[in-house]
C-alpha cells in the first residue's frame, strides 16, 4: 500500500514560508543592526506581524498552493517569485501610507535578499526532494486508463516518462479493442478496481461512448476513484482552456486568458495600484509641478493632453499625457511624425523620454489603464487597423498599458507601414495569452534599457 500523504504537503509548504519568512526578517535585523536585542519590540515586531498576516493573505487570495503532481517547477518558483513581489510591494505601500520612514530602507532590502534566497531554496529543494522520493517508486498512484487509441498511448508514454509525478500505469480497458494491451472491457475494468487498488481511472472520450462515461463516473463515486476524462484537442491552436458551467451543462472555453481568472486580476490589479501610487507619491509629487511651469512658459495652452483612446473591451477611456504640441486641431487623428512642427521645444524632450507619458499613472489608479498592457489607439487608429490587422481587436481583452510587450521589444513612436502594426499586435497577443505578475516586471524592465537604446525613433 504506497504511503499517501499528498494532503499535507501544501500545508507543510505554507508552514514553510511563513517560518523562513520570520527568520529572514529576524536574519536582515542581525545584518543590520549587528544583534537581535530588539527586534521582537516595536516599531519591528509590528512590522514582522504585518508581514506575515500579508503573506497569509495573498496565500489565501490567490490560492498560490494549488500545484498539482504535473505542475512545471519553474511554474511554481515564477509563480513564488510573483507573490515575494507582491508582498514586497504591498509591504512597500503600508511603509508610505504609514509614513513609517523609521523602518530603515536597508533593513528591508536585506530582508527580501535573504527571503527570496531561503525560499528559492526551500520551495525547490522540497519539490525535488518529492520528486525524488516518487522516482523511487513512493507515494505513487496507480491510474488505469480506459478506451484505447493514439490519446491513450500518448498519456501512458507520458506516465513513463515522468516517474517523478507519481503515478504507477496498470493498463488500458476497452469495450471495442482487443489484443495483449487490453486487460479487458468494461466489466473487467470494475472487477480489476474492486480487487486492486486503483486510485485514478482516466476515460479517454474519444473512444468511450455516453453510456459508458455515465457508469464510469457513478462507479467511480461509489468506490472513490477520481475519474479524469481525456479528449483530444491536440490539432487546435488555442492556448488556454477553461471548463465552465451552464446550470448543468458543461462548456469548455477555448478563448480563456490568464486574466480571466479573478486571482490574477487581484493580483494585477494590486500590483498596479502599489506601483502607480508609490510613483505618484514618490515622484510626480515634485516632478508635477516642475515639468507644468516649463510646459506653460514654453508655449500657450493647458498643462495636459487629454484624449479618448480605446480601452479593454472596446471601450472609451480619456487618456492623459502632458501636453508635448502647440495646440493644433489634427492632433484629435493625425499621428507625430519626424520634424513635426507641432511639436514644442519642450515637448520634443517630453516626447523622447517617454516622460510625457507620466500622467498616465493617473488613468492606472483610476483603473482605466494598467502599467503593462497593449498601449492604447486613438479611436481613428483603432477602426483603421481593426479592419486591417487579423485579429487586431483581440488587444483589447485586457486593459491597456503605460508600457507592454510592444514598446520592450523597441515598436514606439510612428507606425510607418502596415507590417510594423502586425509585429506590435502580434506581440500583444502574446502578452494577452502568456499574462504573469513576472512577465509584467520583465517587461518593465526591459522598457527602461529600450526607452535609451530606441530614443531615435520617438519624434
Amino acid at each position: 500500500m504506497p504511503i499517501r500523504f499528498a494532503g499535507y504537503i501544501r500545508p507543510l509548504f505554507l508552514t514553510g514560508d511563513i517560518l523562513f519568512l520570520n527568520v529572514s526578517f529576524i536574519l536582515a535585523y542581525y545584518l543590520k543592526f549587528d544583534n537581535l536585542s530588539r527586534v521582537f519590540e516595536h516599531p519591528y515586531s509590528t512590522l514582522i506581524i504585518v508581514a506575515n498576516l500579508v503573506w497569509l493573505l495573498i496565500a489565501f487570495v490567490t490560492r498560490s498552493y494549488s500545484f498539482s503532481r504535473v505542475t512545471p517547477l519553474a511554474k511554481i518558483i515564477r509563480g513564488l517569485a510573483a507573490y515575494i513581489l507582491l508582498h514586497m510591494l504591498i509591504i512597500s505601500a503600508f511603509w508610505v501610507y504609514e509614513k513609517a520612514y523609521y523602518y530603515s530602507r536597508e533593513y528591508l532590502i536585506y530582508s527580501y535578499i535573504v527571503m527570496t534566497m531561503l525560499l528559492f531554496v526551500w520551495r525547490a529543494g522540497g519539490i525535488l526532494l518529492l520528486r525524488a522520493y516518487r522516482r523511487r517508486g513512493f507515494n505513487f498512484r496507480t491510474i488505469v486508463i480506459f478506451g484505447y487509441g493514439e490519446v491513450a498511448e500518448e498519456l501512458r508514454k507520458y506516465f513513463l516518462l515522468h516517474p517523478e509525478s507519481g503515478y504507477r500505469f496498470a493498463g488500458y480497458f476497452s469495450n471495442k479493442e482487443k489484443g495483449e494491451k487490453i486487460l479487458g472491457d468494461y466489466e473487467g475494468l470494475k472487477k480489476y478496481a474492486q480487487e486492486t487498488r486503483v486510485d485514478e481511472i482516466y476515460c479517454c472520450i474519444p473512444y468511450v461512448n455516453y453510456d459508458q462515461i455515465q457508469k464510469l463516473i457513478d462507479f467511480g463515486e461509489e468506490n472513490l476513484i477520481k475519474i479524469k476524462l481525456i479528449s483530444d484537442f491536440r490539432g487546435f491552436s488555442f492556448k488556454g482552456l477553461e471548463l465552465e458551467r451552464y446550470d448543468h451543462i458543461p462548456v469548455l472555453n477555448v478563448s480563456s486568458i490568464p486574466l480571466d481568472d479573478l486571482k490574477n486580476r487581484i493580483v494585477k490589479r494590486t500590483f498596479d495600484i502599489m506601483f502607480s501610487f508609490t510613483f505618484l507619491v514618490l515622484i510626480m509629487s515634485w516632478l508635477y509641478p516642475l515639468i507644468a511651469m516649463i510646459i506653460k512658459l514654453d508655449s500657450k495652452g493647458p498643462i495636459l493632453f487629454k484624449q479618448n483612446r480605446t480601452g479593454k473591451g472596446n471601450t472609451d477611456f480619456l487618456c492623459y499625457k502632458f501636453r508635448t504640441m502647440h495646440v493644433n486641431k489634427q492632433s484629435e487623428h493625425l499621428q507625430a511624425t519626424k520634424n513635426d512642427n507641432r511639436i514644442t521645444r519642450f515637448g520634443r524632450f517630453l516626447r523622447k523620454s517617454s516622460f510625457d507619458e507620466f500622467p498616465q499613472f493617473y488613468n492606472v489608479l483610476m483603473g482605466d489603464m494598467s502599467i503593462v498592457g497593449p498601449r492604447p489607439h486613438m479611436i481613428k487608429h483603432t477602426r483603421e487597423y481593426s479592419q486591417k490587422v487579423e485579429k487586431f481587436m483581440a488587444r483589447h481583452f485586457v486593459k491597456p498599458g503605460i508600457t507592454g510587450l510592444a514598446q520592450a521589444k523597441g515598436y514606439r513612436g510612428e507606425t510607418t507601414d502596415l507590417s510594423q502594426m502586425k509585429s506590435r499586435v502580434k506581440l500583444d497577443r502574446f502578452y494577452v495569452d502568456n499574462w504573469s505578475l513576472l512577465f509584467d516586471v520583465k517587461i518593465i524592465l526591459l522598457t527602461t534599457v529600450t526607452l535609451y537604446k530606441e530614443r531615435d525613433k520617438v519624434y
